[in-house]
């Protein structure tokens, strides 16, 4: 293996050790105030990867492609509102990630019923149950 492979795989065998905030976040279109709510394992990531997709003006985002074309990716921003901080021994367990992945949904579902982002206030689609 050469050093760069053994140095990426050191790197990578490393971030999934990092603490990572998870939570709810909104992406809010500036223009028209429409948002967009989800919910994530790594907050961060999420908000790197808007800021990348602004910086690239390529969207992958499907629920806001329309309105990107429309106002500019610059339109959006990134709002976080709400985390949860796991406990640090717990990184790497499998089984306590997912009770966290489970909490984030949970959040997730409070954060939709408090800002009903549906049809003209937002980018989320209601399920069918």
């Amino acid at each position: 293996m050469s050093l760069d492979k053994q140095r990426k795989k050191e790197l990578s065998a490393s971030y999934t050790q990092t603490f990572r905030r998870m939570g709810v976040y909104q992406i809010r279109n500036v223009k028209n105030d429409k948002i967009l709510v989800l919910g994530t394992m790594d907050l961060d990531g999420a908000k790197n990867r808007l800021a990348f997709q602004q910086q690239t003006k390529m969207n992958s985002i499907f629920e806001i492609a329309e309105d990107w074309k429309t106002f500019g990716g610059e339109s959006f921003v990134f709002e976080e509102l709400d985390q949860i901080k796991p406990k640090e021994e717990s990184l790497g367990d499998s089984t306590e990630l997912k009770k966290y992945k489970a909490d984030v949904d949970a959040l997730l579902e409070l954060w939709l019923e408090k800002l009903q982002p549906y049809g003209e206030r937002g980018y989320n689609k209601l399920k069918r149950s």
